[in-house]
């Protein structure tokens, strides 16, 4: 399928690896010219590198925090005039509600919702004024079934969803669409991360720990980074118009709703 963005820009932040990678390379792949924003230099340029030789796109890299002041200026000097905005960024570390003090909330809302809300409203202004775009926020399958061990990541990303509900009805009409991609666990250092919490804490082997995660989601096993991207590339298509404030699961069936 022509997704109809070739010659677009996007902005995809977190993509050296992982999800943001997904993404990134679905868009190339689509023809979409790309700003890629992670902290570390050294894996960022060898995303773009290859990112540029399999798909012949223009990629600019911006090796920045952006969760702070500084690295978001220099972000979005980088990406202004941008398409497409997709936000990204590593969830906080599990423990249990007992653990965490005001300052771990303040650095998980600042990571996980408050720095994808500046980014939009950076950017959004100038997409409603050409008429055109589209935003696609990762968040996690934690705001429609909350993960116990996950509480910083349930509170912060639950407050993206809600800044979400109500913006993207109010941009809908200037050609700008919001979406949120949910995802589930996928084949990624994430993954690695909370499998090992098991490992810690059952006693069992890295194997032995995703077998049993595996065992919980219908599809018996872990999501790709590469049907994750897909999905994310679709919404910024230009078939995704009339898709509007969705949250969208791709868990493999793991989150038990109805609705």
């Amino acid at each position: 399928m022509d997704l109809g963005i070739r010659g677009k820009r996007a902005l995809v932040c977190a993509s050296s690896k992982g999800l943001g990678r997904g993404c990134a390379e679905a868009l190339a792949a689509a023809g979409v010219d790309l700003v890629l924003n992670a902290r570390g230099a050294e894996a960022l340029e060898a995303t773009a590198a290859a990112i540029r030789a399999a798909h012949g796109v223009q990629v600019v890299t911006v090796a920045a925090d952006v969760t702070t002041e500084a690295g978001r200026a220099e972000v979005l000097a980088a990406a202004a005039g941008v398409d497409i905005l997709v936000t990204n960024a590593g969830g906080p570390p599990p423990g249990m509600w007992s653990d965490w003090t005001r300052d771990d909330f303040i650095k998980a809302l600042d990571a996980n919702m408050l720095t994808p809300i500046a980014l939009m409203q950076a950017l959004l202004p100038a997409m409603m004024e050409r008429g055109w775009g589209r935003v696609v926020n990762i968040t996690s399958q934690s705001v429609k079934a909350p993960v116990a061990v996950l509480g910083l990541s349930n509170t912060a990303r639950t407050g993206l969803t809600g800044f979400v509900a109500g913006t993207s009805r109010q941009v809908a009409p200037h050609g700008v669409t919001i979406n949120n991609l949910l995802p589930g666990i996928h084949a990624t250092d994430r993954a690695v991360s909370l499998d090992q919490g098991v490992v810690k804490a059952e006693g069992i082997t890295l194997e032995e720990a995703r077998a049993k995660r595996e065992a919980t989601i219908p599809a018996r096993r872990y999501g790709t980074v590469e049907e994750f991207g897909a999905a994310c590339a679709f919404l910024c298509s230009v078939h995704a118009g009339f898709i509007v404030g969705q949250n969208i699961l791709l868990d493999g069936g793991a989150t038990l709703a109805t609705i």
